[in-house]
């Protein structure tokens, strides 16, 4: 079995050579280490798929090394839009930045009483193990490094539905800006996430709240629909 690593410092994808058997990407990079390559850097922590510190990018798919079964073939690359240390080893703390400034935490506490129905309105949200996979998956990236991203809406939607949260307001006023208007709804975050979070679906209730809230959707609110656009004239009748 042969797979593909990109290598940071010559940037160029390295190939090794392995024993045909079954197992982890994580314990293959490790065994990569130990008996081929001394240099190969990645990261890895809880080896459980609970800290999320192994994710990368396996033939352009994001995925956890220490659940990944490694198969023939394989490319191995670094998380997409993230700083990268050396090889697999990114640096995350510009994208977890992105949780500050979304301010997604409580703003304003208001005692409530919290029935278990409305702990599971936000129950799968609270799963997000931080894996930056949904991050390096979102192709808005590409042409606004300033998008707050699906991990940091995801949050900010689990706090903006809490009972005890008495400002939801001033929750939803901090994502309008390079927040939930510039997600394209492509669907990319869902499909990366291995806890089965669904921000794409959590981006489109927090646009439900803020049209509740007096906002709207900038690009909808430019538009000008006295000009007929993609063909369509709207008094040509039908």
């Amino acid at each position: 079995m042969q797979i593909s690593i990109l290598r940071s410092q010559s940037n160029t994808k390295q190939s090794y050579l392995l024993p045909d058997q079954e197992a982890t990407l994580l314990h293959t990079l490790m065994h990569i280490k130990a008996t081929l390559d001394t240099s190969l850097t990645f990261s890895a922590g809880c080896r459980a798929s609970v800290c999320g510190t192994c994710a990368v990018r396996v033939n352009g798919k994001e995925v956890l090394s220490c659940a990944y079964k490694v198969k023939d073939g394989d490319v191995i690359e670094p998380l997409a839009y993230h700083p990268v240390l050396r090889d697999l080893k990114v640096d995350k703390r510009s994208a977890n930045k992105t949780l500050s400034q979304s301010t997604a935490w409580l703003h304003r506490f208001q005692e409530a009483s919290l029935a278990p129905k409305d702990e599971t309105l936000s129950e799968i949200q609270t799963d997000c193990i931080l894996c930056n996979s949904c991050y390096s998956a979102c192709p808005v990236y590409a042409v606004n490094p300033d998008f707050l991203g699906p991990f940091s809406l995801t949050r900010t939607y689990r706090y903006s539905i809490d009972k005890r949260e008495s400002d939801t307001k001033a929750i939803i006023d901090n994502i309008q800006n390079n927040g939930v208007w510039d997600c394209t709804l492509c669907g990319e975050c869902t499909i990366a996430c291995p806890k089965g979070i669904d921000p794409k679906m959590d981006i489109t209730m927090l646009r439900g709240l803020s049209i509740q809230e007096g906002y709207d959707d900038p690009s909808f609110a430019n538009q000008d629909f006295g000009t007929p656009s993609f063909g369509f004239d709207p008094n040509a009748g039908f």
